[in-house]
């Protein structure tokens, strides 16, 4: 995280699979984000009537399609590649996604006390230009079409995510 250029370099060369990259890395992280927040909202909220068991609930669903949200970003940074002038399956994809998300997860640990959850916006920024690091060096995206992969790619996530959740909802009820 401290010279992401020359790290990107030594990511997009690693061996990986998209289990490995779930498991080993993405659902700890993921999941310790998870478990503060529940523990932030739960100790903010527990006396309001939200309760314990609603909010570890909630937790364990974000939690789980955070990791859905992962996968189906990186299937859709892979089927624009070609569009952009882009190389990588599914993996090389996800290797973008996974590791570009990790300052969202370190400063998810500030939902442990709500009020610094609002410094999220300084783990957003940085996975935000970690995301563009990483595309021209993972991806092999040519420079000039590195700002429009990203804003596509953005919107269409958006849209899957926005649909995958509530439909989560809808189903938990959470």
């Amino acid at each position: 995280m401290i010279k992401p250029a020359q790290e990107w370099r030594v990511i997009a060369a690693e061996s990986a699979d998209v289990g490995s990259l779930l498991r080993d890395y993405a659902a700890p992280l993921s999941g310790v984000a998870a478990v503060c927040q529940w523990l932030g909202l739960s100790t903010l909220f527990g006396v309001a009537g939200i309760g314990f068991v609603r909010t570890a609930t909630s937790a364990a669903v974000s939690w789980m399609l955070g990791l859905l949200s992962l996968w189906v970003a990186a299937i859709v940074i892979e089927n624009l590649a070609p569009s952009f002038g882009s190389r990588g399956g599914t993996v090389q994809a996800l290797k973008l996604v996974v590791y570009a998300s990790t300052p969202l997860w370190i400063v998810g640990i500030l939902t442990l006390v709500p009020p610094l959850g609002a410094l999220f916006i300084v783990g957003v920024i940085y996975a935000i230009w970690l995301f563009y690091l990483g595309l021209t060096r993972v991806l092999e995206t040519p420079r000039d079409r590195v700002v429009p992969y990203m804003l596509t790619s953005a919107v269409i996530v958006f849209i899957a995510n926005f649909v995958v959740r509530a439909a989560a909802r809808l189903v938990a009820g959470v």
